[in-house]
C-alpha cells in the first residue's frame, strides 16, 4: 500500500508502517476497516473549500494557511462569540472528549460543505486534570483527559463522521510537548504515545498524515516558547506552511512554495 504521509519526513513514519501492518490495538470491539486501493480522485478547482480542526496550535497557524493558500482555497475553522454583539473568535476544538460531541456541529458550520478537512486532537487530550472536577492539573499523579484508550476511541469516531461527510481528509500529528514545567502539565512521551494510536487509526481508515510532530522535532527550537507546547510567530508561520502543502497534496492541486522550517 502507498504510504499516506503526506510529507516525507518522519520518526512517525516507522510508527506509521506499524500501525500498517497491524491494527490490533485498534479499540476492542470496534469494526475493522482495510483501506482499499482505488485510482486517484481528479484534482480539486480552485476555489475549494477547507475546515481546519484543532486546538490552540492550530488557531495559530490558520492564519499563515490562508496566507498560503489565497486564492486557491476557502479556509475556515469553527468560530465562536464571547458575548451578544462580540467579534467572533477562533473556537478551540480542544481534545477528543469535546470533539465526539460537537463534530456535527463543525460539518454544518458556515462554509459547509467542506472539499478537505485538516483536523487534529491530542494535546488536551494527554493533559492532566482533577479525577473530580476535570479541571485543569500541574500534578503529574493526575489522570489524563483522556487517557490513551479513550482517545483512540474517540478518535476513531470522529475520523469516521469526518469521512462520511465526503471530505478529503488528513490528519496532522501532535506537536511535541517541550521539557519543562508545562502548566497543566503534560508528559512528553505522550505525545509520542498518543501519535501512535491516532497514526493507527489513521491507517486502519486510510486517512494521509500530515507529519508535524517530525516537523517541529527536526527544526530550530527556538520556533517552539520554551516549556510551553505552544510556538513563535515564525513557529506558527512555518507549520501553517506545511499545513498548506498537505491540503494541497490531496486536493491533488499545484504546490504552493513551501517554506521548511528552520533545522537544528
Amino acid at each position: 500500500m502507498p504510504s499516506l504521509l503526506v510529507r516525507s519526513v518522519s520518526p512517525v513514519a516507522l510508527l506509521l508502517a506499524a500501525a500498517c501492518a497491524s491494527s490490533s490495538a485498534l479499540p476492542a470491539g470496534a469494526p475493522q476497516s482495510t483501506p482499499q486501493s482505488t485510482p486517484p480522485a481528479p484534482p480539486l478547482v480552485a476555489p475549494y473549500r477547507v475546515l481546519i480542526l484543532g486546538d490552540s496550535i492550530s488557531i495559530g497557524y490558520t492564519p499563515f494557511v490562508r496566507q498560503e493558500l489565497e486564492g486557491v482555497a476557502e479556509v475556515s475553522r469553527p468560530m465562536r462569540n464571547r458575548a451578544e454583539g462580540a467579534k467572533p473568535r477562533p473556537e478551540n476544538c480542544e481534545g477528543t472528549n469535546k470533539g465526539v460531541g460537537s463534530v456535527e456541529r463543525w460539518l454544518t458550520m458556515e462554509g459547509a460543505p467542506f472539499d478537505v478537512i485538516h483536523f487534529n486532537f491530542g494535546l488536551h487530550d494527554m493533559k492532566r486534570v482533577d479525577a473530580e472536577t476535570g479541571r485543569n492539573s500541574n500534578d503529574p499523579l493526575e489522570t489524563h483527559q483522556a487517557d490513551p484508550e479513550r482517545y483512540q476511541r474517540q478518535l476513531l469516531e470522529i475520523t469516521r463522521s469526518l469521512k462520511a461527510s465526503g471530505a478529503r481528509l488528513v490528519f496532522a500529528t501532535t506537536t511535541p510537548v517541550p521539557p519543562g514545567e508545562l502548566r497543566p502539565y503534560r508528559e512528553p512521551s505522550d505525545a509520542v504515545e498518543y501519535n501512535r494510536r491516532a497514526l493507527e487509526v489513521m491507517a486502519a481508515e486510510g486517512v494521509p498524515v500530515n507529519d508535524l510532530f517530525a516537523l517541529i522535532s527536526e527544526a530550530d527550537p527556538a520556533l517552539q516558547k520554551p516549556a510551553d507546547v505552544h510556538f513563535t510567530r515564525e513557529g506558527s508561520r512555518a507549520l501553517g506552511a506545511a499545513v498548506a502543502a498537505a491540503v494541497v497534496d490531496v486536493a491533488g492541486a499545484a504546490q504552493p512554495e513551501r517554506q521548511q522550517a528552520p533545522r537544528r
